[in-house]
């Protein structure tokens, strides 16, 4: 049997021990630790805001940012149809209903119709996005940035403060990324729409096993997210609840996990692009595979690679291709099945979905993990070039 190569793992080292440790000495394992603190101000100070917030799962991370920016039952959020659907599920968490939109070469929500929609299909009244078709107010968007690829933030700010629309970003997968040019260069995913969240589960490019953060400039609504991950407890001594809350909190012994991760942060990016370099170079000359490429403009974290399968010129198609692969021990996977596809949201409104469709057929996704050697990215291409029509 050839060697198993994982499509994205954990890069874990044993310097942790001495961390965890002190977790299992002084018995701090739960909600409470000075490691949790550590993590949030490391998190912070690398991204560069004020404050950022620890919590169960980017999910989680997610569901607290659409209860603290009051969205309800009346409400309608925009979301794209390309994206894990961790990323729609909180809408229906607070009862709110999803509206899909569909992708651009990037992956990322398409604007131009994010735009279209907004202006054809939309009232503008009193301050309020009214949707002509179901009458309510679609008060915010998700946007995801899918891959760690950044999306067009400048556009999107611009729909914002036109529509008077929330802009959470799930940057779940876009931890390290940021503009290198434009209005925001500098600035970093996640910290730019009115909320942000990361996601630390074991697939993504740190890892504390579980957990995420949620990050914004405006503290207010931070310290909203804080006391409703703890159980919204108004008087902690009395144990006052005042708010229904949520079990929400990152675990120190997860925290304990982060703070070392968090330094290899931009050595584990560094290792991705290099790897990503490497296979594109020789995949830009097998005939019928192209490595989508990330923006130009930005320094993204390069945490998943997609290559796009032509049948005519590979000589096989994508899903051929991805058995063929997984039969070699190559870990290699699918993109998402659409969201606006899945059981729970097939009665749900969309927009003009077509770019969504050619990716969910042609996209593959091959091992990227930050400890990928190069003798096993040479082992994927070869399996790459194999396969080609000859």
């Amino acid at each position: 049997m050839s060697k198993f190569i994982p499509l994205s793992v954990p890069n874990l080292s044993l310097d942790i021990l001495e961390n965890i440790k002190e977790t299992i000495e002084t018995g701090w394992v739960s909600t409470g630790g000075r490691f949790i603190k550590e993590f949030e101000e490391k998190i912070a100070n690398y991204v560069k805001v004020e404050k950022a917030v620890s919590c169960q799962s980017g999910t989680a991370g997610l569901h607290l940012a659409l209860k603290v920016l009051d969205i309800g039952s009346d409400d309608e959020v925009i979301v794209p149809t390309v994206t894990f659907i961790a990323a729609v599920n909180p809408v229906k968490y607070v009862g709110a209903e999803p509206i899909f939109m569909d992708c651009d070469d990037t992956l990322n929500m398409d604007m131009d119709k994010l735009e279209e929609f907004l202006e054809n299909e939309c009232d503008y009244i009193d301050g309020k996005v009214i949707n002509k078709k179901s009458k309510k107010t679609i008060k915010a968007i998700i946007i995801v940035h899918v891959f760690g690829n950044p999306a067009n933030m400048e556009k999107l700010m611009e729909i914002k403060e036109k529509y008077n629309l929330k802009i959470i970003e799930d940057a779940t997968e876009a931890l390290g990324s940021y503009y290198k040019e434009g209005k925001y260069a500098g600035k970093y995913c996640g910290t730019i729409g009115d909320i942000g969240v990361y996601s630390f589960n074991a697939n993504k490019i740190i890892t504390t096993g579980g957990g995420g953060m949620v990050v914004s400039n405006n503290k207010e609504l931070l310290d909203k997210v804080e006391f409703l991950s703890v159980q919204a407890k108004t008087d902690p001594l009395y144990f006052i609840h005042d708010e229904i809350g949520y079990n929400y909190r990152m675990t120190n012994i997860q925290a304990a996990f982060g703070v070392s991760q968090i330094d290899k942060l931009e050595e584990f990016i560094e290792t991705k692009i290099k790897n990503y370099n490497i296979y594109k170079k020789v995949i830009d000359d097998i005939e019928g595979l192209t490595l989508l490429p990330f923006r130009d403009d930005t320094r993204a974290n390069h945490w998943f690679y997609s290559v796009i399968v032509d049948k005519e010129k590979y000589g096989i198609d994508r899903d051929e291709l991805l058995r063929k692969l997984n039969d070699k021990n190559i870990q290699t996977r699918p993109l998402w099945g659409l969201i606006h596809k899945q059981k729970p949201y097939l009665n749900n409104q969309t927009y003009k979905i077509e770019k969504a469709y050619y990716y969910e057929k042609n996209l593959i996704n091959i091992p990227c993990s930050s400890n990928l050697s190069e003798e096993d990215v040479e082992i994927v291409i070869n399996e790459l070039k194999n396969n080609h029509y000859k």
